[in-house]
């Protein structure tokens, strides 16, 4: 088995320092950067979020493997950013205003970092206006909002409204999740994506940047 199918293994079962001494290994046998980080940490993240998807691994396995995927990184980037490998995009990600659950938006956060997306995560209880500030200043393409309170939901519709009103709806796309949040409801409030789960939302989150 190569180092960077070793290294993939090794992530998905959470083993974080030996994927930080598999990533120096490789680093060592002189093999690029950004196939070490494509090839073996974001292909095993990869296929948690396959897992996670299709209920096989749950919450636990998803969060020791993606921290498994940050010792890696935290090798790696200097030689990224060297070899100027940009993230595919930035997103901004928040638990609207009101609502102090942040589970399922670190899930997100994980999931879309593994997909290679600079993620700046607002925590939770983010105003409208917080989202649309941030987004304009990172010139990010994404506003992910997270809710789990029926209560707290219509907060999204107020951060499409805030980017119409700051003439910035046409450049961003607004994804929208959490428990009580249905497709029917994001079309009601004119939200562009839903998806019911973290490993989704990495998906569209990655396609939207192609």
């Amino acid at each position: 088995m190569g180092v960077l199918e070793e290294m993939s293994e090794l992530l998905q079962k959470g083993k974080a320092n030996e994927v930080k001494a598999l990533v120096q290994k490789a680093i060592d046998e002189k093999i690029d950067a950004k196939r070490i980080l494509e090839d073996g940490l974001m292909s095993g993240m990869n296929i948690i979020g396959e897992k996670f998807k299709n209920n096989q691994v749950y919450v636990p396995e998803v969060l020791i493997a993606a921290r498994a995927m940050n010792q890696g990184i935290s090798i790696l980037r200097p030689l990224l950013v060297q070899a100027g490998v940009q993230a595919r995009g930035t997103v901004i990600l928040g638990t609207v205003k009101g609502d102090l659950h942040d589970i399922g938006k670190n899930l997100v956060k994980m999931m879309m970092e593994g997909k290679g997306l600079e993620v700046i995560d607002m925590g939770t209880n983010v105003p409208a206006e917080k989202f649309i500030a941030s987004a304009k200043e990172k010139n990010a393409k994404i506003i992910a909002c997270s809710a789990l309170l029926t209560t707290t939901m219509t907060e999204m519709k107020n951060v499409v409204e805030a980017a119409k009103t700051e003439g910035i709806r046409d450049q961003v796309t607004i994804m929208v999740g959490g428990a009580p949040v249905t497709d029917s409801y994001r079309e009601s409030i004119g939200a562009d994506i839903y998806t019911p789960d973290a490993a989704s939302a990495a998906e569209r989150a990655a396609a939207v940047f192609g």
